[in-house]
């Protein structure tokens, strides 16, 4: 079965990354573990970055909403399939308060049946800080220079690359969430979609709550324990599994396909991809896991946005680090 769509956004988004891969890029993935432990400072053993957060068990039932899509193996089963998911706040702070303003994190891990995993890793918010990991970088050693005593140096940097504003500005905007699932979580870089024998489609896959969004609200913020987020999602999995319906959005002739700084309008098609379910908790069960949003299931590929390929290696490098309590 051939997908009726426009071939020319694929061509369009691989020349962008032919052009994006052949530059050169000053970011390295070692410079994010070593300024995010410049912020947050060492803690031997805990993830670099999301290094506060709490690992459950679940499964994923595939519901794909089109045909072409029930194609891809990862959809193209009618059983649940298990996951273990790993909800997170931002930072490399393991002690870092659950009211901060600051993005709210899910990694998830899909087993198929043929032995294949398929993996996610979202924020709360729609956009990264950041066009590329140089605009990222750069802003978090602003960041670094303002707390050594370097007064208006993160207004200086996000006058000169507003790409790297629009995550902050977000999240003045919206409140932190008052579980972590009652939020939504946002996959932020796109992907490709489409078998060998089919017309490629561009996505950017979502989470949404099945409990509805929540955000908490200023008093809460101001009262509200450092640690209140773990005891709300033991106590609401004793009230039965909590869902999340995961979705794509698809891309349009237009849309910015690398730069994840950018959201897609409002407008977009979205169409059901299944239900994710979170059955318990289970403190220890993903500490040897490394959610790397680049390890897909066939029949969906990562694009070449710069930030989503300097994943793997930051994550990998963050791995090594934690198994070797470093």
């Amino acid at each position: 079965m051939r997908v009726s769509v426009w071939p020319a956004l694929l061509l369009l988004g691989t020349q962008l990354g032919a052009l994006g891969s052949s530059s050169v890029m000053a970011a390295q993935a070692n410079d994010f573990i070593q300024v995010f432990e410049a912020l947050s400072g060492k803690h031997p053993g805990e993830r670099k970055g999301h290094a506060k957060g709490i690992c459950t068990i679940g499964s994923f039932q595939p519901g794909a909403g089109e045909p072409w899509l029930k194609e891809l193996p990862l959809f193209a089963t009618e059983q649940a399939l298990p996951a273990q998911v790993r909800f997170s706040i931002a930072g490399g702070d393991p002690f870092v308060a659950d009211t901060s303003r600051s993005p709210r994190g899910i990694g998830v891990r899909i087993e198929l049946p043929d032995g294949q995993v398929h993996q996610l890793a979202g924020l709360t918010t729609p956009v990264f800080p950041g066009k590329n990991p140089d605009s990222f970088l750069g802003l978090l050693r602003a960041s670094l220079a303002q707390r050594e005593g370097e007064a208006g140096a993160v207004a200086r940097y996000l006058q000169q690359h507003p790409d790297a504003a629009r995550q902050g500005q977000w999240l003045k905007q919206h409140n932190p969430p008052a579980a972590y699932t009652s939020v939504n979580y946002f996959g932020i870089h796109s992907f490709i979609f489409g078998n060998e024998d089919q017309q490629k489609r561009f996505g950017r896959w979502e989470l949404w709550p099945v409990d509805g969004e929540q955000p908490l609200t200023d008093a809460e913020l101001a009262q509200l324990p450092n640690d209140f987020l773990q005891d709300r999602l033991i106590q609401r999995l004793k009230t039965g599994p909590a869902q999340f319906e995961l979705k794509l959005t698809l891309a349009e002739e237009g849309d910015p396909l690398l730069d994840p700084s950018q959201q897609w309008p409002d407008n977009r098609p979205r169409v059901a991809l299944g239900r994710l379910t979170i059955d318990s908790v289970a403190a220890s069960a993903c500490d040897k896991l490394n959610f790397d949003p680049n390890v897909l299931s066939k029949g969906i590929a990562a694009s070449d946005d710069p930030v989503l390929r300097l994943r793997s290696a930051a994550y990998a490098i963050s791995f090594g680090k934690r198994l070797s309590g470093q």
